[in-house]
């Protein structure tokens, strides 16, 4: 890297810094001349970087918002705890930032430098996340493999468990991944059965990219998340459930899980009707009651039935607790848990 490179990069690092920065204090940090960072400004500026500047003793230069994302420069440790949050999301379904968080994180792992990537790896063995109580989580190195190889349009080999538990090994050509309610899809088309699958991200281990490159196939449907949608309606077990609920369709869609997992259709602009074919009814009977809206179930039965079973344990369970509370006179204890 040539002299003035270097420079530039660690101007830009330190204007990256949330502050106003005097022109001798930068010159006398790298060692140059007020006239050279003058320069160097207007080249950060000739890239793209807006680097404002203020007149007088209390002047100086700062790095202001722009109306485009410019490069960042991150040190080591900021570096680590980009990747280590990212793969913090990317790991826990959240809706809305889920497939931002893996393109994020597989752009910044092939980057990082191989003592980076070991402090990351280190991190992610040492800490164990609280796994989600309304579904099971993904190794994130998983998705950050496969949203490379999509991104590079590469194949990938992976060992995978089917519903049954029957193991396999697969070759496929990655399309998109998808998020879906409680869990990550892989859109993929399969080499060995020349069709195209879905594959359960959690279902499966030991991703690795071939360096096999292959042009773009065009999937069978509109988009990868109204393919995930049909294939699980073929998949489905025999339930389908018709809910109309008293909330806006687009909230309702997006809490209940996305259109993977159902489909909201406006009624009017306060409640929806949703369809969708769950693979499990007692997931769905606590995703409905989370909502915290009013619902109606007009199918399946298995689901009416579940819900009554549900308020009324959770009845009883209330009517209960109000009954030990009344006739308990004395004062509580400390429970056992952090302090």
């Amino acid at each position: 890297m040539s002299e003035t490179s270097a420079r530039l990069l660690n101007l830009l690092s330190l204007l990256q810094t949330p502050r106003e920065w005097p022109g001798r204090e930068l010159a006398a940090r790298l060692r140059v001349t007020t006239r050279t960072i003058r320069r160097d400004v207007e080249r950060l500026r000739d890239l793209g970087y807006p680097v404002h500047a203020t007149m007088g003793a209390e002047g100086g230069y700062r790095l202001a918002a722009g109306t485009a994302m410019p490069p960042l420069l991150l040190d080591d440790e900021e570096a680590v705890a980009i990747a280590v949050g990212l793969r913090s999301t990317a790991g826990h379904t959240i809706v809305g930032i889920e497939e931002a968080s893996v393109r994020a994180l597989a752009k910044l792992e092939q980057v990082l430098p191989a003592r980076l990537r070991r402090r990351v790896g280190t991190l992610g063995t040492a800490t164990v996340p609280m796994p989600a109580a309304d579904g099971p989580t993904v190794d994130p190195e998983h998705l950050t493999v496969l949203a490379a190889a999509i991104a590079n349009h590469e194949r990938v080999r992976f060992r995978y468990r089917a519903g049954a538990g029957e193991l396999s090994r697969r070759l496929v050509e990655p399309h998109r991944l998808v998020a879906a309610g409680r869990r990550w899809y892989l859109v993929a088309f399969d080499n060995d059965r020349d069709d195209w699958r879905i594959f359960r991200v959690d279902r499966l281990s030991e991703p690795f990219a071939t360096g096999v490159r292959t042009p773009p196939r065009t999937l069978p449907a509109d988009d990868a998340g109204a393919y995930v949608r049909e294939r699980m309606r073929g998949l489905t077990t025999g339930y389908r459930a018709v809910v109309t609920v008293h909330g806006p369709a687009g909230e309702v869609a997006a809490r209940l899980g996305g259109p993977a997992a159902g489909e909201a259709t406006p009624l009017d602009a306060g409640s929806c009707r949703w369809h969708s074919t769950p693979d499990s009814l007692e997931w769905l009977a606590m995703r409905l009651t989370l909502l915290g809206l009013e619902f109606t179930v007009h199918e399946p039965a298995e689901l009416a039935a579940y819900l009554r079973a549900l308020g009324g344990r959770a009845l009883r369970a209330a009517e209960s607790t109000g009954a030990a509370v009344a006739g308990d006179g004395g004062d509580g204890g400390d429970t056992a848990g952090p302090h």
